[in-house]
């Protein structure tokens, strides 16, 4: 768009882009990378939570089998000694 100075000669001035050129793609670039670094956090957390989930339910299943195991013995030695208090009669 020319202006006009007091001397009566014709000025042009040319504007830039609008900084669209390499900041744009500069901050474009951050962005990205910041985005790919919080999708790698999350995915490493959700694997950590499985991993987590999966030893739960291994000691839960252990403490389990544990226990079926004692009541089982438990309920061998009470037969055992009324089978025994049966025969001293």
């Amino acid at each position: 768009m020319p202006t006009k100075t007091e001397e009566g000669r014709t000025v042009y001035v040319e504007r830039s882009g609008g900084g669209a050129g390499v900041a744009g793609i500069i901050i474009a670039i951050a962005v990205l990378a910041a985005v790919v670094i919080a999708g790698f956090y999350f995915m490493s957390a959700s694997r950590n939570d499985a991993v987590r989930t999966d030893a739960v339910t291994s000691a839960a299943s252990s403490v389990a089998n544990s226990a079926e195991g004692a009541a089982r013995s438990v309920g061998e030695a009470a037969n055992s000694a009324g089978e025994a208090v049966k025969g001293e009669n």
